[in-house]
C-alpha cells in the first residue's frame, strides 16, 4: 500500500517541504533510507544522515532547519518521534485489518460472533464462545469452550485459549501463548507418588492487556487468575496458578510468578526474575534482571539480587564485595603485624 506525503502530513498535521506527491510503501531506518521508503529523524545524533538518505520522506521536528541540500521531503511535526509511532500504529492497523472467515476452520455453531472479524485458516472456535467486534484471530489458532475474547482484541498465529477464560477488549495475545493451562498443582499420596489436584479456575485478562509470545498463564485452581487492565507482558513469562498483576504493570521475558502472588500496580519487573508464592508485592515496585524475590515488599521498593536487597543497598555490598580479596589480604596483613609485634 502506497502513500503520499500529502496524506502523511494529513494523518500527523504536519507541514511538506518538498514535494507533496511523492509516495512511500515502506518504513526504514534513517540511515538504511531507499527510494519508497518513510523515515524519522529525532535523535539529533543521526543528523548527519539526513543530507545522505534515499529515503522519499523524512519526518523531523518542526525546529530542524538544514544545512545543506536535501534530497528527500520532509515533514515538519511537534514531535518527530511520537509522530512516528502514531504511523506504526496506524501502519499495522491497515496491515493487520483483515475480515472474513477463511478455511478450513471450525466455529461451533453455538458461538457468538461480533461484526467485522477476521479468524483464520485452521482455526478453532468451540461452543459457546463469544467474539467481540473487529476481533482478529490469526490462523492455527485454538480458542476453547465458553471463552469470551472482547472487542478490538487480536489474537496471533497459534496462540492458545483453554476453556472458561476471559479476555477483555483491545488486548493482543502473541504467537504460542498459552493463556488458561492448567496450574502446576499436585498432592502427594499414601504411595509417595503424586496426584493431579484438578484445575477448575480461569484466567481473565482485562482491557489493553499485551501477552508476549511464549508467554503462558495457568488457570486457577479456585477462582481466577487475573492480569488488570493495560498489563503488558513480555515473551516467554509463566504466571502461575491464581496470581494477581495489578493495573499498568510490566514485565520483561523470562520472569516466573509461582502461585497466589499478587503484584501491586504500575510495578516494573525485570527480565529473569524469579518471584516465589503466596507474597504480596506492593505499588510502584521496580525490580531489577535476574532478582530473587522471597517476601512481601512494600509499595515504592527498588530491589536487586537474589535473594533482592534494597537496591541502594545492593549497590554499597557489591562494592565490599568486588574488593573482598584486597579486604581480606588488608586483614591478614595487620594481624601478621599484630602477631609480631605480641
Amino acid at each position: 500500500m502506497k502513500f503520499t506525503a500529502l496524506q502523511i502530513a494529513e494523518i500527523l498535521g504536519g507541514d511538506i517541504v518538498g514535494n507533496p506527491d511523492v509516495e512511500v510503501s515502506k518504513l526504514s531506518k534513517i540511515e538504511e533510507g531507499a527510494e519508497g521508503a518513510l523515515t524519522f529523524l529525532a535523535n539529533p545524533k543521526y543528523q548527519p544522515y539526513i543530507y545522505s538518505t534515499k529515503a522519499s520522506i523524512t519526518i523531523v521536528n518542526k525546529t530542524f532547519e538544514p544545512e545543506n541540500s536535501l534530497e528527500t521531503t520532509l515533514i515538519k511535526v511537534d514531535d518527530a518521534y511520537k509522530a512516528f509511532s502514531k504511523l506504526l500504529e496506524y501502519y499495522n492497523m491497515v496491515k493487520l485489518n483483515k475480515v472474513g472467515v477463511e478455511q478450513p476452520s471450525f466455529i461451533s455453531e453455538t458461538a457468538t460472533q461480533g461484526d467485522n472479524i477476521y479468524i483464520g485458516a485452521f482455526s478453532y472456535i468451540g461452543e459457546n464462545v463469544t467474539i467481540g467486534n473487529n476481533v482478529k484471530i490469526f490462523p492455527n489458532s485454538y480458542i476453547g469452550d465458553n471463552v469470551s475474547i472482547g472487542d478490538n482484541t487480536i489474537v496471533f498465529s497459534g496462540a492458545k485459549v483453554y476453556s472458561e477464560c476471559i479476555i477483555g477488549k483491545n488486548c493482543v495475545v502473541n504467537s504460542g501463548c498459552i493463556i488458561g493451562a492448567d496450574g502446576f498443582g499436585y498432592a502427594p499420596n499414601e504411595n509417595g507418588e503424586y496426584s493431579k489436584v484438578p484445575q477448575t479456575g480461569n484466567v481473565i485478562l482485562e482491557d489493553f492487556v499485551d501477552v508476549g509470545a511464549g508467554t503462558t498463564i495457568d488457570r486457577a485452581t479456585l477462582g481466577s487468575t487475573v492480569i488488570r487492565r493495560g498489563v503488558k507482558l513480555d515473551n516467554q513469562i509463566q504466571i502461575a496458578h491464581n496470581v494477581e498483576i495489578g493495573k499498568n504493570t510490566v514485565i520483561a521475558a523470562q520472569t516466573g510468578i509461582a502461585g497466589s502472588t499478587k503484584i501491586g500496580e504500575n510495578c516494573q519487573i525485570g527480565g529473569q526474575v524469579g518471584i516465589v508464592g503466596h507474597i504480596v508485592i506492593g505499588n510502584n515496585v521496580k525490580i531489577q534482571a535476574q532478582s530473587g524475590i522471597g517476601r512481601n515488599i512494600k509499595d515504592n521498593e527498588v530491589l536487586q539480587g537474589s535473594p533482592a536487597l534494597n537496591y541502594g543497598d545492593f549497590n554499597k555490598s557489591y562494592v565490599y564485595f568486588k574488593n573482598l580479596p584486597k579486604i581480606v589480604k588488608s586483614i591478614n596483613d595487620i594481624e601478621k603485624k599484630v602477631n609480631g609485634n605480641s
